[in-house]
């Protein structure tokens, strides 16, 4: 099983980065996937997660990985995906999104515990970029 641990970002126009380390029995190595997301204002991000998520899940996939634990530091998004609940209506469609692309994998994980690092690393990678 792939260990993933996950940062993100992404800016007001929904333009999005995500790192994952991924750790093998083989050794670690990270890995950037760019991405996008229609932003919602009163959701605190949490939009972000779930595109981010998405993107990384079928970037795995797509490369024949079968089987993987994401971490991530967003304790709602892992919780409304363990725990099957309800979700505000504008995340309905990308928990959809979402649940598909996990779907996909034969055996998956979510658990709390994202990469504080990653995610200075995606907001950087994005403020340099609207700099530029």
């Amino acid at each position: 099983m792939v260990q993933a641990q996950l940062g993100y970002a992404a800016d007001r126009l929904g333009e999005g980065v995500a790192y994952a380390r991924l750790t093998t029995r083989t050794g670690e190595r990270l890995v950037r996937v760019a991405f996008r997301v229609q932003r919602f204002e009163g959701l605190g991000g949490r939009e972000i997660g779930y595109a981010a998520l998405t993107a990384v899940a079928i970037m795995l996939r797509e490369r024949g990985i079968e089987r993987a634990s994401f971490g991530l530091a967003d304790a709602d998004l892992v919780a409304d995906c363990n725990s099957h609940r309800d979700v505000p209506p504008p995340l309905v469609l990308p928990y959809v999104r979402l649940r598909c692309a996990l779907n996909r994998f034969a055996a998956y994980i979510l658990n709390v515990g994202g990469d504080p690092d990653l995610e200075a690393r995606a907001r950087a990678e994005l403020v340099l970029h609207t700099a530029a």
